[in-house]
């Protein structure tokens, strides 16, 4: 990913935030076979952590990642950009975003390191179904994960990069956040929040 200097994100507790809220990834594979799903990051374990997943069993992609370095894409907020914003002129449309690219070696997992990474995954999302054996009792996910494949990625390398706007003068920084802010659309709203949150691009000086 072409990330300028500038635009680099190299904070590890800054990225870990990014993967866990942006959780739903693209794992792409060699052959550029890609599936949607979503992952969950262990930091503990090896330099720059490790990436759990599944796939359907009737999936294809599966039966290509064995000891097979991959990418997983993690897209973050993002938003159009409106030239009139800008305190500058001339000035042309842009977008903005947040993204990370993991990459490292896949090997797939036996039955109870899948049962052990599905566990993290509910507990993630809605801890309380582990308990509730009415609506997930084990013999019916015992069934059901005989018709999945679940797989680590053991990371070897990470690009994150933060498009926003930080490269502007401080008017357009400002201008770009106050229009975000104000922007009736969703995506304007969610990559202001990310903004604010991450305090990059506001123009605070």
């Amino acid at each position: 990913m072409y990330t300028p200097k500038n635009m680099a994100m190299t904070d590890q507790q800054a990225i870990t935030a990014f993967i866990t809220q942006n959780s739903f990834g693209l794992l792409v594979s060699s052959s550029l076979n890609a599936t949607h799903i979503p992952f969950v990051l262990d930091v503990t374990v090896g330099e720059k952590g490790v990436l759990y997943g599944h796939v359907s069993r009737a999936n294809a992609h599966w039966q290509e990642l064995e000891s097979q370095r991959v990418l997983v894409v993690f897209s973050g907020a993002h938003a159009y950009i409106s030239p009139t914003w800008y305190d500058a002129k001339p000035a042309v449309p842009t977008w903005n975003y947040a993204a990370v690219h993991c990459y490292g070696v896949a090997s797939l997992l036996n039955d109870t390191e899948t049962q052990d990474m599905l566990d993290k995954l509910v507990t993630k999302y809605e801890p309380k179904l582990l308990q509730d054996k009415q609506i997930m009792p084990d013999e019916y996910q015992q069934k059901l994960r005989q018709a999945i494949v679940g797989f680590k990625i053991v990371i070897d390398e990470i690009q994150a990069k933060e498009k926003l706007g930080q490269h502007r003068s401080i008017s357009d920084q400002q201008g770009v956040f106050n229009g975000l802010s104000a922007s009736p659309h969703a995506d304007a709203a969610q990559l202001a929040h990310y903004m604010n949150q991450r305090d990059i691009g506001k123009g605070n000086g």
